[in-house]
């Protein structure tokens, strides 16, 4: 590892600061002790956590180009080993080893951030389990999506041909004269084609491959309350059904070709491999995993504001700076999207929530509404609005807890 530049700090020493911009450095530990920490905690993450020789810090906001998502202080002398986002792939020549880490943890992450923003957004969402595959087929059979049925009951009679609901997909799958076992996978195949509409796998399903998108689209999907919500649509050159394979947890949500679509298929015996083989394959999964983690911290992060209209204010920059705008004074930026659609992404549907929005405009005249088009024309300006939302919940959850 003497590649790299190794850095030294004295206790009480500021590494990293929350909120910084242009990060373009992460740090694994050689000597010491450092404390990570976010001004404002997520719901079941530690707020301080005290990291040791091999942990690493600071990879998100390098890998991503975003800001610093934590704080980082040594508590004693430290010796780090510091890597900027484009030495990564020499990283994962010289230590294997430290990659397949950084994604493994970060693959933990994910799930754990997913889980806990599934559970604050949808209270009744389900832990993926293989026996939840008939109620997803049932789900699409009364949808009348023959397709998504046949898949969802078949995943469901190969993976528990004894269940208590076996009987049941059978009947159901004969019903739409379809047969009891799907196409088999050649898993020895690396190159896959689907149609437009074809499941590529299902939500609970055992997982035992990623994917990289190689041609066409693919829609990742989440029946929620007996409701398919879209978490995404990915295009060529995006991972996806990564988690499955690190972590060896069903399919937390299912993947649909959107139109005709071509994947390179990875399983696990020959993931670390390529790993090794194909850096560019690591850095890119580290760069997806740093940008999903970011998202989801700031989904996270918003939900952690009590007030409608301060959750509305960061999500509209949150947009911005997902989009890699700067954030400067007098800086414009239309967010290409109405009232409608921005309530949708804070989770608020009530229709009398949309004079939330216009009353939110009316008071900060920087936010306007231009044919039906949110806009801003000052992002510094709404930054300080979002910030002083932000503490206003950082005191409301402190008087909470003191209480």
């Amino acid at each position: 590892m003497s590649f790299f530049n190794i850095v030294n700090y004295t206790p009480n020493s500021y590494i990293i600061v929350e909120g910084k911009k242009d990060a373009y450095n992460f740090f694994i530990i050689r000597e010491g002790k450092v404390k990570v920490s976010r001004e404002n905690p997520v719901v079941g993450e530690d707020p301080n956590q005290v990291l040791g020789p091999g942990d690493f810090f600071g990879v998100v906001a390098a890998m991503s180009q975003h800001a610093q998502i934590e704080s980082a202080i040594a508590l004693s002398n430290v010796s780090l080993i510091s890597v900027s986002f484009d030495q990564f792939g020499t990283l994962i020549q010289k230590s294997t080893a430290v990659a397949m880490n950084i994604i493994r943890f970060f693959s933990m992450k994910l799930r754990q951030f997913d889980s806990t923003i599934t559970r604050l957004s949808f209270r009744n969402a389900v832990e993926e389990d293989p026996n939840e595959l008939f109620q997803i087929g049932d789900y699409y059979y009364n949808q009348q999506n023959a397709t998504h049925a046949t898949f969802a009951y078949q995943s469901y009679l190969k993976y528990l041909p004894n269940g208590q609901y076996a009987a049941q997909a059978k009947l159901r799958l004969q019903t739409l004269n379809q047969p009891l076992t799907g196409s088999d996978i050649d898993y020895t195949k690396f190159n896959r084609a689907y149609a437009d509409n074809e499941m590529v796998f299902c939500e609970h399903e055992p997982g035992k491959e990623l994917f990289i998108i190689q041609k066409g689209k693919v829609k990742i999907t989440k029946i929620v309350n007996n409701n398919e919500v879209m978490l995404a649509v990915l295009q060529s050159g995006d991972i996806f059904g990564e988690m499955a394979i690190l972590d060896n947890k069903p399919r937390s949500a299912s993947a649909i070709a959107w139109g005709e679509v071509d994947l390179l298929a990875i399983n696990k015996a020959n993931f670390e491999g390529m790993v090794k083989a194909q850096p560019q394959l690591a850095t890119r999964l580290i760069t997806l995993l740093s940008e999903r983690i970011w998202t989801a911290y700031k989904q996270l992060a918003n939900l952690m504001i009590s007030d409608p209209q301060g959750r509305i204010a960061d999500t509209l920059l949150t947009l911005a700076e997902k989009n890699r705008v700067k954030i400067a004074p007098k800086s414009a930026y239309n967010f290409e999207i109405g009232t409608k659609d921005l309530l949708k992404m804070v989770g608020l549907t009530d229709p009398k929530d949309e004079l939330m929005v216009l009353d939110l405009i009316t008071k900060n005249k920087f936010i306007r509404l231009d044919q039906g088009k949110i806009s801003t024309t000052d992002l510094a300006e709404l930054e300080k609005l979002v910030q002083f939302y932000r503490k206003k919940a950082h005191m409301e959850n402190k008087i909470k807890k003191n209480k």
